[in-house]
């Protein structure tokens, strides 16, 4: 459940992202008061298209130069040079963006993105980092997804071409993405928003204390067992292997492993 604040309720053991509403905003080319979820501004007919405040997380058009809930500056996604890639889903070729001082790749046909591991390890650890995805999301894609629950499908990586896993990140977050452990991590539109908002929330840390609580059960138990009879063949290196997660629990980065196992 989330409080008032926005923060992740941790004795509820839930941690989705918050949902942003629709709210009305100002056309940034001719200044006509707009509703945030219409594509097209009805008065100057410019297209139109959303970002996420860093600072408040308040809805503006992208082309505004400052927030219209907080005064914050906004933040722009501009060109990078990566070696070209085929988007997993549509089978074209993706553009290289730089975000803050992260390099990653974008489908301009379905608005997803690859991010390279050591891409997204940093803006889960960098709030700043944070803040420019949030402030640079891109118009809206020209052939969007329409996804289904019933119509789940696993797409290849795009620099292995291996089927990626789908993974709930952080096991609590309600948020699917496909993750290839070499290489990285796909995104649909909108998903890797939706990650740091739980992010900011406070959802790592449940996730954290979590994994903690769970390896402190698994431990005890062993003991228990070791308690009532012999120790089992291999229950040592299990009190080892325990003690390396909790260890990589302690860091952002290190988590960040455990969040996509």
């Amino acid at each position: 459940m989330l409080k008032s604040c926005g923060r992740v309720s941790c004795a509820n053991r839930t941690c989705a992202p918050t949902i942003m509403q629709a709210q009305s905003l100002n056309c940034p080319n001719c200044g006509a008061a707009i509703s945030s979820d219409s594509p097209q501004c009805q008065y100057c007919e410019s297209k139109l298209a959303t970002a996420a405040c860093p600072s408040c997380f308040g809805m503006m058009f992208i082309g505004s130069r400052h927030c219209p809930h907080c005064g914050a500056a906004a933040v722009e996604a501009g060109p990078a040079t990566l070696s070209v890639l085929k988007c997993p889903r549509c089978e074209v070729d993706m553009a290289s963006i730089a975000i803050a001082s992260e390099k990653l790749r974008e489908c301009a046909r379905c608005g997803g993105l690859w991010l390279e591991v050591a891409a997204f390890e940093n803006i889960c650890s960098n709030r700043e980092e944070q803040g420019a995805v949030l402030g640079g999301a891109s118009p809206a894609p020209s052939h969007p997804l329409t996804n289904s629950g019933n119509n789940i499908r696993y797409v290849p990586c795009p620099q292995c071409r291996q089927l990626m896993n789908r993974i709930n990140f952080a096991h609590c977050s309600g948020v699917i993405v496909d993750v290839c452990k070499g290489h990285g991590t796909w995104f649909d539109r909108d998903e890797l928003s939706q990650i740091i908002q739980f992010i900011r929330a406070g959802g790592l840390e449940v996730a954290r204390e979590k994994e903690k609580r769970e390896i402190q059960y698994e431990r005890e138990q062993l003991r228990a067992e070791q308690l009532a009879a012999s120790p089992r063949p291999g229950a040592f290196e299990k009190y080892a292997s325990q003690d390396e997660r909790i260890e990589g629990l302690s860091a952002a980065r290190g988590l960040l492993k455990f969040l996509i196992n």
